[in-house]
């Protein structure tokens, strides 16, 4: 190891067995290790020996803490129940739509198939011809080069669809060349499709009744049967009854082959076999395996693992080839049918348009028997007009039909309800469609007329002849049809079992890139992809596990897309898995926005350790499994201390953090917690402290020193962006494949310090992320949280934002930005060129301090756009943070937001060449949106005052001219006083005219309300006025859960004139600030600078007194600060009134300093002395500090605290004269900080030499701090206000010239405006004398404003309008798959005990590793009743409160203290009531988790057996009882398996939570990577990458106790 982490050493008779002297005799906790087993409550680093908590007899009332639900957690219930109904719909409409949709396209298709039959006759209605007579009717040529035609279009569509698809794939994102051979077999594979599909539907069907073609359609699973049996495998569970059942199901499919053509002996029909087994060919591709034993299938598996990467490019070239082959085959069958080819064109147009159908009248005496022959001239015909229009009709049925059935298929597969609404539908599509079949056609052989107003006479089903229902078994061969449905169903059964993920991609769900439209069912059934992955079993794991190269590797996982694996063999399982690093940037937040960022943290502790818990001892595995590890970057977090100006201290905000954290904790484990004092890591940019949370993950807060590190948030981003992606990871000693794999899976949470957020809101920006490897950035939706007017106006704006503009963005292109509060980045996005190094540039010129610090999120989504990676918005993942609640506040913020926003989007406009060709999902058509948004903001101010122009011209009833006037004046004013004054007396004007501006904007509501009175509802500004609220309005309602935000939205149409002219007026001219603007505190200064100040401020006074013209009159005697008068008064503090003034007289002054500066001295030498005489005992006396020891342990160097030398530095005559030097501190080694008693009495530890080093560099590098150079701050400074001023200019010319053209248009008007055509009022008027009637209309005129606003803003709100639809069908989706529903899932009776433990075994997890009521003191105040309140067990709770007992602080103890207890015997399992409701009390489900148990212990109980047998890696003979770690275990009585170890010795082996290998985080060794860093409160959790090491000199054993205790270990 590169360097070793230093220990406290332990003294002596304090060793590993000596904390467990207050555990011996507790049988129940004899199974968790002493380290576990110590709660976080403890002080363990004060020297105290406590092991169990005591109280008082009398202090014994408790103060537990109570349930809040607010931000994330509040109304949560309301919304599930919403979605689970909601989801219930989903099942049922998906499943009508797909079944009709199938139905009907089949339908359709045998319908059409049934007219291309030459010499079609059937029997005619005869009710429009002569009721007594009967007809026939044959199809002209022309009726059946019609359906021929429809047959093309409908199989060419969706070739079409594919053909755009992959082009559009292949032109704008990669593909790959597949190899010659590979490509001319999938050709030829589709060759024979395309050919089988044309001899089945202008040969086959037309030659049979439809009802026998439906059952037909049951037989195209011959070539797929066949492949899937060749493709089983030695590996599979009952290979041999599947093998069999394959073998029944390819027998039944080739009898239907040649059922009918043996039976009817007709030549034709053995056309059935070629063109089945052909058309079968198209799936091949679904069935082959690589895995199969035999080596042609294994070449076909090759080729169809190559077809991943080269499927869009053949598909190009198929897709053409096939329609070209199609129509060629079909003009082929046509001429072997005895026509001319040059009919189907010839015809055409007849044939889509008027003609004539011959009905043939039959003689009496043929009683209704269809002739041979019509053409006798005996018989009369009659001319019927054609309904041509009807297949045009057909057409779009079955297209429309078929497409829907596949959307809303894919849609099922997407939100997992697969089984029901995809599986269901699609399997009976067959026997429904023959089941209407049968009745239909039955029924027109009854009665011709029955469908006379439906369909044209002349056109219907090909029916079987002299059918009845009683003949349908016999001659329709219904039985064997019922064994092809079956065979065809097995051999598709796999969509009955999906295994996909969320909203899994269409690649991942079918093989083809679309569907066939003529077979949509079969198409469904065979092209939707199979799941190669097997379930796993939890007896495999251990299978598993061994591959991973590590036995009881605790984090298995789920991966979906393991495409990368077989082409990278060095990639490990371990390296897929998801971590995820919060990373949270706080400077001075308050202690209410702390807590709501800490309980989101803890909330991710718990459901992380839950997940953690659940694989490693339920052995299941999660798909959703993540690492969780947080960190903080505390700017500024050092202040001068208190008693030296030498030495600094943590801020308060600093010390309000650690103080929070257990109220934090507390409340949302709803017990007292605790935690154990943070550990202290002095660094090279300041500190660091380092927890370890309840749920054993790591919080890790980095505590930056301005004067040694370069503090703002942007620079903590970078700090974390080479931290975590460049030392831990790019230094890791791994293979460059394994560090890709580990970069696209390592995940960067950006979070602000206020946030609040649930795990899932996580989970579902995760989701997007698997979803889509280009992706580099994800946000969620951010709620505004607080009170007052401000906020109320933020909760509109942040609304209307969020549905309309961001989901707008994420539709037709990317999102621009995804805040720092709330946001997900792709390690390897950040990782590449242009984007982290190009994030550290600094700001040298002006426009840099605007673009790249003020907006640092939006910047860094810019230059990810620039890299080609997609930013996506997830409305379904919900995090809340505190908005400015004052107006101030408010306004300073956007003054930073506005000009960044502009900043970074006129760079990519400008760069938007560039970005277009390296970004598929930014086109032309985004920029030029993108443009109109940013013409929008920047004419925006011009076109408000535009609005109010007209708006007063309206409303007060006054001309142009005024009106201009009245608003010209106070914005143009305002502007003076921006450039003039200072920042709150801009404010306060600006808080002034927006209160005068809201009053005149209910004046002009109104006055516009009156003004569409008259103008009715037909007028532009009504129709815009309505289309707008009800744009805001569906909006609302499509967003149930934010729908009272629209109530919001009369303070935002009150707001508009402040919030688009008067804000962005002061942004533009406040350019050169660049100060934050918000949470400013005062600075705390060193006695040097205070006295430098005060000296100062009273020279300028007395500058300012000897300036003036009575100063000759004072003589002296003291200044304006000395004054004091025998007569004065104030008013309201504006001013005093000062008369017979004198001054004060300075002797007392004097003589009160210098008293208060001798009792220093005389202090500060006593305390020298007694420092001197008694080290030891002054320093604790004095400042309550016991002794804190440092890592020098290996070089016995012990960090002693010393008393701290009160007085000044300038006092240099008592450090002259002292008894003892004044200590000499090291930064990396003894800062003052680490002793300061409100840090806590944590242990200190210090980072390896290679971080430091790391530290050091990246300082160098990037990071140092910007010296206060005042002729650069100048230069800077002066090139912000020429930016300034540039940029005022252009802003201001710009809109001038903008309100100029458009109100001199308004003034020529009358000349000017286009007559609308609504809302026309029409006078009427009689002239008496003349008895003339003259009617007049009189029209709306759109005036050059109105015509702005229509077609600017209009076009604008139907983008973001019709976008917000889309994307909220897409959130939609994303919460439907993420919901589950339990009455449609199997009942638990009916699930084993494997399932019923992998259905709930995160839930179980939670409920069994909760603190509360770990100690048997549960909730008793639930219940009803009137006895509710006096059934409670007060008295017993609170004895039971005083009695000793030891706190568990951990969670995965606290599932283990109960996992343990748990029995299936009711009576002696105390801790089952833990469970939920819906789990607890069903006995199956305890006896499930006791096999789960026994089964986890049994494994450890093997492994703990090899360590102990020849696998013993310390080769220790000795008789000495030797545990798990190979060190001598504590000698403490417990339960002993027949393994002869304890069972908490089974938990403690390769993998339990004892098991020590965090040594990457926190400090310590980083880049031992793989080696393990020995670290007491380590676990198995946090984000590791280690392996087993098999050497014996790094191997050391763990325990815990008060004093240190050995280092820690792990096998």
């Amino acid at each position: 190891m590169s360097a070793m982490r230093h220990r406290p050493m332990a003294p002596p008779g304090q060793g590993a067995g000596a904390g467990a002297a207050g555990e011996h005799g507790d049988s129940d906790d004899n199974n968790f290790t002493d380290d576990e087993s110590s709660p976080l409550t403890h002080d363990i680093y004060g020297g105290s020996q406590r092991t169990i908590q005591e109280t008082k007899g009398w202090d014994v009332f408790r103060d537990p803490p109570i349930k809040i639900e607010t931000g994330s957690t509040a109304n949560q219930e309301c919304l599930e129940l919403t979605v689970k109904i909601l989801k219930i719909f989903a099942y049922v409409i998906t499943f009508i739509i797909v079944l009709t949709g199938g139905v009907i396209a089949k339908g359709t298709m045998l319908f059409m198939t049934s007219q291309v039959r030459k010499d079609k006759k059937m029997e005619y209605c005869n009710k429009d011809l002569g009721r007594d007579k009967s007809f026939v009717v044959r199809l002209p040529e022309e009726e059946r080069v019609a359906w021929i035609w429809a047959l093309l279009i409908a199989y060419a569509l969706p070739e079409i669809g594919a053909l755009i698809r992959s082009a559009r794939i292949c032109f704008f994102k990669t593909f790959k060349v597949p190899r010659t051979g590979h490509f001319l077999f999938v050709w030829l594979m589709e060759s024979l499709s395309a050919v089988g599909m044309a001899l089945l539907m202008f040969v086959v069907l037309p030659q049979i009744d439809a009802i026998q073609g439906a059952m037909l359609t049951n037989c195209l699973c011959v070539v797929p049967g066949i492949f899937g049996l060749l493709s089983r495998t030695s590996k599979e569970g009952k290979r041999f009854v599947k093998v069999i059942i394959d073998l029944a199901a390819v027998a039944a499919q080739v009898t239907g082959l040649v059922i009918w053509p043996l039976l009817e002996n007709r030549r034709e029909l053995w056309v059935i076999p070629v063109a089945c087994v052909m058309i079968s060919c198209g799936w091949w591709e679904n069935y082959v395996s690589p895995q199969s034993p035999l080596g042609l299938v294994r070449a076909l598996g090759r080729i169809k693992d190559e077809m991943k990467y080269t499927r869009y490019f053949c598909h190009i070239f198929l897709s053409i080839w096939k329609i070209l082959l199609f129509f060629t085959v079909t003009l082929m069958i046509y001429w072997a049918q005895g026509e001319e080819p040059g009919n189907l064109f010839a015809m055409y147009g007849d044939a889509f348009g008027p003609h004539k159908i011959i009905v043939y009248e039959l003689p009496a005496g043929l009683g209704g028997v269809l002739p041979d022959t019509l053409e006798s001239a005996n018989i009369d015909t009659v001319d019927v007009d054609a309904a041509y229009n009807t297949v045009v009709y057909v057409l779009l049925l079955q297209i429309f039909g078929a497409y829907l059935c596949y959307i809303f298929g894919k849609f099922a597969c997407k939100i997992l309800i697969q089984g029901f609404s995809y599986a269901f539908p699609v399997s009976l599509t067959v026997p429904l469609s023959v089941t209407f079949l049968i009745a239909a056609c039955g029924i027109r052989i009854d009665d011709p007329c029955f469908f006379h107003d439906t369909i044209p006479d002349y056109l219907f089903f090909t029916s079987p002849s002299n059918f009845r229902f009683n003949n349908f078994v016999t001659e329709q061969m219904a039985w064997a049809w019922i064994l092809w449905l079956l065979s065809q169903t097995w051999i598709a059964l796999h969509i009955w079992t999906p295994k996909c993920e969320r909203l899994a991609t269409t690649e991942k769900l079918f093989v083809q890139p679309m569907y066939s439209s003529l077979l949509i069912d079969q198409s469904m059934a065979l092209n939707r992809r199979r799941d190669d992955q097997a379930d796993v079993k939890t007896e495999d794991l251990s299978e598993i596990e061994k591959e991973k190269g590590d036995e009881y590797y605790e984090t298995i996982s789920v991966h979906t897309d393991r495409s990368s694996a077989p082409n990278k063999p060095s990639i490990k399982s371990s390296d897929n898995i998801t971590r995820i690093y919060s990373c949270a940037t706080m400077w001075h937040e308050t202690k209410d926005e702390m807590i709501e960022f800490l309980k989101s943290i803890m909330r991710m502790d718990e459901d992380q350790c839950a997940r953690r818990v659940a694989q490693k001892y339920l052995r299941v595995l999660d798909p959703d499994y993540y690492e969780f590890e947080t960190h903080i970057f505390f700017d500024d977090a050092f202040e001068i201390s208190d008693h030296s100006d030498d030495d600094i201290q943590c801020n308060r905000f600093v010390k309000l953090l650690i103080a929070t954290m257990d109220e934090a904790a507390s409340e949302i484990h709803q017990t007292t917690i605790r935690l154990r004092p943070p550990k202290k890591y002095p660094t090279p940019y300041g500190g660091r402290l380092v927890w370890t949370l309840p749920g054993k993950t790591k919080f890790i807060t980095h505590l930056k020193d301005k004067d040694r590190i370069r503090h703002r948030k942007r620079w903590s981003q970078v700090m974390y962006m080479y931290y975590l992606l460049g030392h831990r990871l790019m230094e890791l000693p791994i293979s460059v494949d394994r560090k890709d794999a580990i970069a696209e899976n390592t995940y960067l949470l950006t979070l602000d310090g206020d946030i609040d957020f649930k795990p899932n809101a996580v989970t579902l920006l995760v989701d997007l992320m698997k979803k889509n490897k280009n992706l580099g950035a994800a946000c969620g939706r951010i709620h505004p949280v607080g009170s007052g007017p401000m906020v109320w106006y933020q909760l509109f704006e942040y609304a209307i934002g969020h549905w309309l503009q961001k989901a707008t963005e994420h539709m037709i292109g990317c999102v621009l930005c995804s805040p720092g509060c709330f946001s997900l980045f792709r390690g390897k996005a950040l990782m590449d060129d242009n984007v982290m190094k190009k994030y550290t540039t600094r700001s040298d010129e002006a426009r840099h301090y605007v673009q790249y610090d003020q907006g640092e999120d939006r910047w860094l989504c810019t230059l990810l756009l620039q890299r080609g990676y997609r930013v996506e918005y997830s409305a379904a993942s919900d995090a809340y943070t505190h908005c400015p609640e004052g107006f101030n506040e408010f306004y300073n913020q956007r003054r930073r937001w506005v000009p960044s926003t502009i900043a970074n989007i006129m760079d990519l406009l400008a760069d938007a060449k560039r970005t277009i060709k390296i970004n598929d999902n930014i086109s032309l058509l985004y920029i030029f949106y993108q443009m109109m948004l940013m013409g929008g903001t920047i004419l925006g101010p011009g076109t408000i005052f535009l609005m109010l122009v007209g708006a007063f011209v309206a409303a007060f009833r006054i001309d142009n001219w005024t009106s201009f006037h009245y608003n010209i004046v106070p914005i143009l004013a305002f502007m003076f006083i921006c450039f003039t004054c200072k920042s709150n007396i801009q404010l306060f004007v600006a808080q002034v005219l927006s209160t005068a501006y809201a009053l005149i904007m209910m004046a002009v509501i109104v006055g516009t309300a009156l003004q569409l009175g008259e103008d009715g509802i037909g007028s532009p500004s009504a129709i815009f006025l309505i289309s707008m609220v009800g744009s805001f309005f569906i909006a609302a309602c499509l967003h149930p859960q934010e729908f009272w935000c629209i109530t919001c939205g009369l303070i935002y149409l009150l707001s508009i004139p402040s919030m688009y002219l008067l804000l962005i007026l002061y942004s533009i001219i406040n350019l050169n600030v660049v100060s934050w603007g918000t949470r400013e505190v005062v600075a705390k200064k060193t006695k040097k600078e205070l006295e430098a100040e005060k000296k100062a401020a009273e020279e300028a006074k007395k500058r300012v007194k000897q300036k003036s013209m009575l100063s000759f009159l004072q003589s002296g005697i003291g200044d304006n600060g000395d004054e004091e008068g025998s007569v004065e008064f104030s008013l309201a503090g504006l001013f005093r009134c000062i008369f017979c003034t004198h001054g004060k007289t300075s002797d007392e002054k004097q003589q009160l300093t210098s008293i208060a500066e001798s009792l220093d001295s005389i202090k500060s030498r006593m305390d020298t002395i007694e420092s001197a005489v008694d080290p030891h005992g002054h320093h604790a006396s004095r400042h309550g500090r016991r002794r804190t020891t440092s890592s020098g342990s290996k070089d016995h160097h012990l960090l002693t605290s010393v008393a701290e030398k009160s007085g000044d530095e300038s006092d240099e005559s008592d450090s002259d004269t002292s008894a003892e030097p004044k200590q000499e501190r090291d930064f990396l080694t003894n800062p003052y900080w680490i002793e300061d008693p409100d840090v806590r009495k944590g242990e200190v530890d210090f980072l390896s030499s290679t971080e430091i080093q790391f530290w050091k560099d990246l300082i160098d590098q990037y990071l140092y701090p910007i010296d206060n150079d005042p002729v650069e701050q100048a230069r800077i400074a002066s090139d912000l206000i020429e930016l300034r001023n540039k940029s005022v200019f252009a802003f201001f010319m710009a809109n001038a010239l903008f309100v100029l053209i458009v109100f001199l248009l308004q003034l020529n008007k009358d000349k000017l405006h286009i007559i609308w055509p609504l809302g026309v009022k029409t006078n009427i008027t009689y002239i008496e004398e003349t008895s003339e009637v003259h009617i007049s209309k009189e029209y709306l005129q759109l005036e050059p404003i109105g015509l702005v606003f229509v077609f600017f803003f209009a076009l604008i709100l139907i983008i973001q309008f019709t976008a917000m639809l889309f994307h909220r069908f897409g959130t939609i989706s994303h919460i439907l798959a993420s919901t589950e529903l339990n009455f449609c899932k199997k009942k638990s009776e009916d699930l084993t005990q494997d399932q019923l433990i992998d259905k709930h075994a995160v839930e179980i997890v939670k409920n069994l590793q909760r603190l509360q009521g770990i100690d048997g003191d549960y909730d008793n105040d639930s219940g009803s009743g009137p006895d509710r309140i006096a059934r409670r067990k007060t008295i017993q709770n609170l004895e039971k409160a005083r009695q000793p007992r030891r706190q568990i602080g951990t969670l995965d103890v606290a599932f283990k203290k109960r996992f343990l207890k748990l029995t299936a015997d009711a009576e002696n399992n105390p801790a089952t009531p833990i469970l939920t409701r819906r789990l607890t009390m069903r006995a199956e489900t305890i006896r499930a988790l006791e096999v789960r148990k026994n089964s986890v212990m049994a494994e450890r109980r093997k492994s703990a057996m090899q360590t102990l047998g020849a696998k013993n890696e310390y080769g220790i003979t000795t008789g000495a009882p030797v545990n798990n770690n190979g060190a001598l275990p504590n000698q403490r009585s417990g339960r002993v398996s027949n393994a002869g170890i304890s069972i908490k010795d089974v938990f403690n082996v390769n993998g339990g939570a004892a098991e020590q290998i965090y040594g990457s985080n926190g400090g310590g060794t980083i880049n031992q990577g793989y080696e393990h860093v020995i670290d007491e409160d380590g676990d198995g959790n946090s984000l590791r990458l280690t392996t087993r090491n098999p050497h014996p000199h790094h191997q050391v054993s763990w325990s815990q106790n008060t004093n240190g205790g050995n280092g820690a270990g792990r096998l």
